[in-house]
């Protein structure tokens, strides 16, 4: 049974990677050029997704539907939590003070956008992709609230920094609240019907723009003098004992399989691609940033499908 899983999620993850690597390719051979992949990644974060979470939200969300709405950024927040204390104990192993800062907020911070996104349209089902995609978007706004506050902090090195806070309201972010807020005012149903379709189409184009940012991205990354203990045990922390650990609680304490999951794949993606845009944007050295979220992305191609797969081995699917 395992191996009939560890096929069908393999298959999955490749097709998601093959939109990654054109990007990829498309970047290494001056298709797409920087300054078109910047457009193309605005576009994502400042457009589709927005407009995919607001669409999801309104249609399928309720306070009566999920009224333990609240648990999901708590829960984003607890596995924030878990990759940073992983992360502080590891640390001790990495040489200087600023490798250690970003090595700890490599492990802090996951994919936890594009990849779980891709993941649930692959796996899944329209009955347990619809839901599980509504607790995604929940746990997002935890997730991109604690990435650009303490993420911006831990990377920053300027511990005086004066705290920006117009950078926690994302599109995104204001994408979640604003849905939420005209769904607790009922305002939703005064929503013409027509609106809906131009949403969605707008909103289905996310997964493939978002992937071959994502592999445009890893195009860019320079991997010279890669710190090899870093990075082997960044892909030890990150990828296995992170996702090992969580796979045990999930099953062990019998939580419902769609939120076990969503909490699996939290655990067992990669780094958070937006790291190497805080350190663009604070104008940091990248010593160990890119050649993190490049070599987690790679050794997750294996690590992904085999948790998934222990999973859905344990967990009846419903």
């Amino acid at each position: 049974m395992f191996f009939g899983y560890f096929k069908s999620t393999l298959l999955a993850v490749a097709q998601i990677l093959f939109l990654a690597g054109l990007g990829f390719f498309l970047v290494k051979k001056n298709v797409l050029s920087d300054v078109g992949l910047d457009a193309l990644s605005k576009l994502v974060v400042e457009v589709t997704l927005p407009v995919l979470i607001f669409y999801q939200l309104i249609r399928e969300f309720s306070f009566t539907l999920y009224p333990d709405w609240w648990t999901f950024p708590l829960i984003s927040v607890l596995v924030n939590l878990a990759g940073l204390i992983a992360g502080l104990l590891l640390r001790r192993y990495i040489h200087g003070e600023q490798h250690r800062d970003q090595f700890l907020s490599l492990m802090t911070f996951q994919n936890s956008g594009y990849l779980p996104l891709a993941l649930i349209a692959a796996l899944l089902p329209p009955e347990q992709a619809s839901p599980l995609l509504t607790y995604l978007f929940l746990f997002l706004l935890g997730f991109n609230i604690v990435v650009w506050s303490l993420g911006v902090y831990m990377l920053s090195q300027e511990k005086t920094r004066k705290f920006e806070l117009g950078s926690l309201f994302s599109p995104a972010v204001i994408a979640i609240l604003l849905s939420l807020v005209i769904i607790f005012f009922g305002l939703n149903r005064f929503m013409p019907e027509f609106m809906f379709k131009p949403l969605r189409m707008i909103g289905d184009c996310t997964l493939p723009l978002a992937m071959l940012v994502v592999g445009g991205s890893l195009a860019r990354v320079r991997l010279a003098h890669t710190d090899k203990k870093a990075i082997g045990l960044l892909i030890a922390g990150k990828l296995i004992i992170l996702p090992a650990l969580g796979l045990l609680l999930v099953v062990g304490r019998g939580f419902p399989p769609l939120l076990g999951l969503l909490i699996l794949m939290q655990l067992a993606v990669p780094s958070a691609t937006s790291l190497s845009l805080i350190v663009r944007h604070y104008k940091k050295e990248d010593l160990l940033i890119s050649q993190g979220v490049f070599f987690t992305h790679v050794a997750s191609i294996i690590t992904i499908p085999i948790f998934l797969s222990l999973y859905f081995t344990m967990v009846a699917m419903k």
